[in-house]
């Protein structure tokens, strides 16, 4: 039988203007804004309206309106049942919105606890990432690695997006080296990303120990449908599990890749995206050509 997938994008995909139309002609979306702006103790919907691209690309205000903007999309879809969920990095709490694993109030805070301890911990260590196109993974992880091992530097493979794509993150030398690198080994192209820090990798531990604080003290229930989690690209329904995963994302590789070609062994045809913009959409269809794929904004 074919499975329906829910899917959530994470940082980078917001815009300004973002979750507008949703305020303006949806009372429920309008209601759940109004309660993130209390929650949050700022008014995050007028940023998210209103502000420039430089204001929603702060890492406080970009985590918390991607979530707010997609599990507000998804409230609106009528008979929305999916058969299973999954999130890349920051998607992954709202895809536990959805499965019903966590509330909206609860997974909000999370969320901004989250991105302000993502900061502190881009602050203290000076970091980025980089994108790797069309060179094997393997050999992506070989470099990273050998670099590691030569210079001491950090250098991790962080998302695996689909085949042919890969984003590494690290120390700003040890990416500066692997970029060389990888365009040495064949990859058409390395490029540094414009991103706060080096996300998903060790040296976004120091954010770990406060999240995993918050994450402990929060309750979880078991979801609807399994939830496919970034660090083991697997299908997850137990509660406790799925807090240990949550936690273990921040310093872990998204597997995204991985995770979709599970979904799909699962017998997932059909993957909607729900949030901002058309990433995940355009990844799923270069992992699983058969795949229908659609989006709900």
């Amino acid at each position: 039988m074919s499975k329906h997938a829910f899917v959530f994008p994470g940082q980078g995909s917001q815009f300004s203007g973002m979750g507008k139309n949703l305020y303006e002609s949806n009372a429920t979306a309008k209601a759940m804004f109004e309660q993130a702006n209390d929650i949050l103790g700022f008014r995050i919907s007028d940023i998210m309206f209103e502000g420039t691209d430089e204001a929603l690309k702060q890492t406080n205000v970009t985590q918390p309106a991607v979530f707010l903007h997609s599990v507000i999309a998804y409230q609106t879809i009528e008979g929305a049942t999916p058969d299973m969920v999954a999130g890349h990095s920051l998607g992954e709490f709202s895809a536990l919105v959805a499965n019903k694993a966590l509330s909206f109030e609860d997974a909000l805070r999370l969320v901004s606890i989250r991105a302000q301890a993502m900061q502190k911990a881009c602050e203290l260590h000076p970091s980025t990432m980089a994108a790797v196109l069309a060179l094997d993974d393997a050999k992506v992880e070989a470099i990273c690695a050998a670099i590691t091992e030569e210079t001491g530097e950090v250098v991790v493979a962080a998302n695996y997006n689909c085949p042919g794509q890969l984003v590494i993150s690290g120390s700003i030398k040890g990416i500066e080296i692997a970029c060389e690198r990888m365009k040495a080994a064949g990859a058409k192209r390395a490029l540094v990303l414009p991103v706060g820090g080096a996300f998903h990798s060790p040296l976004m531990a120091p954010a770990r120990e406060e999240l995993a604080a918050a994450i402990e003290s929060t309750t979880f229930n078991t979801p609807i449908c399994p939830v496919y989690q970034n660090v083991v690209a697997t299908a997850v329904s137990d509660a406790a599990t799925i807090r240990q995963n949550l936690i273990a994302q921040l310093t872990g590789a998204v597997r995204w890749t991985q995770s979709v070609q599970a979904m799909v062994t699962d017998g997932a045809t059909e993957f909607t995206e729900v949030g901002p913009g058309k990433v995940l959409q355009g990844l799923v269809a270069k992992i699983e050509k058969t795949a229908i794929t659609n989006g709900v904004n």
